[in-house]
């Protein structure tokens, strides 16, 4: 195994509730209503539709999907959805800190540092939202590959805050038969003080349409019995996916990152980037110290370039 290398699980698409549209020249996310699944394949117009797809429009009532039957590959809940606060290179999409509100992992120019993660409220390095939650959940869709998944990247609060404690929760009620529950992504609909009432989408996880949680429970464990008589290893696979995870100082390829970066770093976010450096760069001037844009600047031509 290449160390240095995090080794997560195998990807056949990719679904979202939003997408990236180009505006005055800028690449922008725009936000949905709806599920879009699609493959690992871009052309000109954008990201290539998986054959999923057009299967469950057709099943649903006005051609939207709003839900998606699913499995998770693992019984452990953070290794099915893992989510750390996350700063990028904006330029090249590479990861610079990720932390998890204790400890980060972060780049400098003596190579990757471990050091207190204080969150991006109380950081230094995070001000003026440079750095966010971010979340990546891995589920199956289908019989066709039964270790392949489909992943869902999102910065959200709300979907990673209910994605969270779903799978936490369902660990618990099925006594660690996370990988064997019925499950299905749901999208829902809510509105804040912050959203001027206007809805705000996320994720959410639930037992399959039209079965109780018993009945869920029920099915987990048929299919874990099931499982077992044929030698199916269910720990040594959630061991591996763990020690895959931990082998790379970074989950994210820069390629993977790159294409978040438009939803990452929005034009408001660089708004308040250049009001928070132009306020720090007056009040350093005065204290005669190096500015905040200055050390910024160090930083990213100290930066690691893609080969």
């Amino acid at each position: 195994m290449i160390k240095g290398l995090a080794i997560t699980p195998p990807v056949l698409g990719r679904i979202s509730i939003g997408r990236v549209v180009e505006r005055n020249g800028k690449r922008l996310p725009e936000k949905d209503d709806q599920f879009t699944i699609t493959s690992q394949v871009q052309n000109r117009e954008g990201w290539v539709s998986h054959p999923l797809d057009e299967e469950l429009r057709k099943k649903s009532a006005n051609g939207k999907i709003r839900s998606i039957p699913v499995r998770v590959l693992f019984n452990a809940p953070d290794l099915n959805l893992r989510a750390e606060y996350s700063m990028f290179d904006r330029q090249n999409g590479r990861p610079l800190c990720v932390g998890n509100g204790e400890s980060c992992r972060r780049y400098s120019d003596a190579g990757t540092q471990t050091l207190p993660c204080p969150s991006p409220d109380h950081c230094e390095l995070a001000k003026g939202g440079l750095c966010k939650p971010y979340g990546r959940l891995n589920v199956q869709i289908g019989d066709e590959d039964e270790l392949g998944s489909f992943i869902f990247r999102t910065t959200g609060y709300n979907s990673i805050r209910s994605l969270t404690a779903r799978l936490m929760y369902y660990q618990a009620v099925t006594a660690d038969l996370l990988a064997c529950l019925p499950l299905e992504l749901r999208l829902r609909g809510k509105s804040t003080t912050m959203s001027h009432r206007t809805p705000v989408y996320y994720v959410d996880l639930t037992v399959r349409d039209g079965m109780t949680l018993e009945g869920a429970i029920a099915e987990a464990r048929k299919i874990d019995a099931r499982r077992r008589s044929v030698g199916y290893n269910q720990i040594a696979l959630d061991a591996s996916a763990k020690q895959g995870f931990c082998n790379g100082t970074f989950e994210e390829s820069d390629e993977d990152t790159l294409e978040m970066m438009p939803e990452f770093y929005s034009e408001k976010t660089e708004a308040v980037v250049a009001s928070f450096v132009e306020n720090a760069q007056v009040a350093d001037t005065k204290l005669g110290r190096q500015s905040l844009k200055e050390k910024l600047e160090q930083r990213a031509s100290a930066s690691p370039q893609l080969e």
